[in-house]
């Protein structure tokens, strides 16, 4: 159920029986140079539909601005502040919660740490100032299942998995193949060149990507989000707090 296609009437109707929605999150960043800039929000997104034709929830639009720092001088990378980010989620949480939305996950195909974090001071805060039941779920965290499907161990970044979603989900975006390589960051040191020590832009090995790969990732996550929501609508039960009157 996609919130931006849906008329007022028809959302109007909807969150009588629907309080759960998810916030697909990503960035406009590079992912090498086989794969789509804007892969890691179309990747939320695609799990979030395929998530809402199993378990009832609301989709609102993703987000594709994220704070992106060790991608920062790729070519094609164009990111937010954490003030941004945070303030960003915050409104919409709040607009949603508004709404009628009692249960939000804030769903990101984006995984930079400072990226995460700023998520979660976003989610706080929406605890701390609405009746909301939060979630902050970053797409590699629901891998579990999957970890014996994935041979590239340390993959992360437009390497195997990613790769895979790909060739599932969007075939004629995969512009190619790429070589297997890891950044060389030094530890603790924070370093104002990063292109130096990450040319490639890929975290792991795209060689073993399949689109058959990619469906059953694709599975495996919808299933581990589907707990995921599942946990968070026990919890709004349980706390039974009052949404607002809209």
């Amino acid at each position: 159920m996609l919130i931006h296609e849906m008329t007022m009437t028809e959302f109007a109707e909807k969150r009588v029986t629907v309080s759960t929605g998810i916030l697909p999150l990503g960035s406009l960043e590079e992912h090498g140079p086989h794969l789509p800039l804007g892969l890691d929000a179309m990747h939320a997104y695609a799990l979030a539909q395929a998530t809402a034709l199993v378990h009832p929830c609301l989709v609102a639009p993703p987000l594709f601005y994220g704070l992106c720092r060790s991608s920062a001088q790729h070519a094609g990378t164009v990111g937010i502040s954490g003030d941004s980010l945070r303030a960003v989620v915050y409104d919409i949480g709040l607009g949603l919660w508004r709404q009628g939305i009692h249960c939000l996950c804030l769903l990101t195909g984006h995984a930079g740490g400072t990226h995460q974090s700023s998520l979660v001071e976003a989610g706080e805060r929406l605890l701390e100032t609405t009746g909301l039941e939060v979630a902050v779920v970053c797409v590699l965290d629901l891998l579990d299942d999957a970890r014996q499907l994935i041979e590239c161990k340390g993959d992360s970044h437009a390497g195997e998995v990613e790769t895979s979603l790909a060739l599932h989900l969007w075939p004629e975006l995969v512009k190619g193949g790429a070589p297997r390589a890891f950044p060389t960051f030094p530890r603790f040191r924070l370093v104002r060149d990063k292109l130096s020590h990450w040319p490639s832009g890929v975290w792991g090995d795209p060689g073993p990507a399949s689109a058959e790969k990619g469906r059953k990732i694709l599975e495996i996550e919808v299933k581990a989000l589907v707990a995921v929501l599942a946990g968070l609508e026990e919890q709004a039960r349980a706390g039974a707090t009052p949404g607002p009157s809209v």
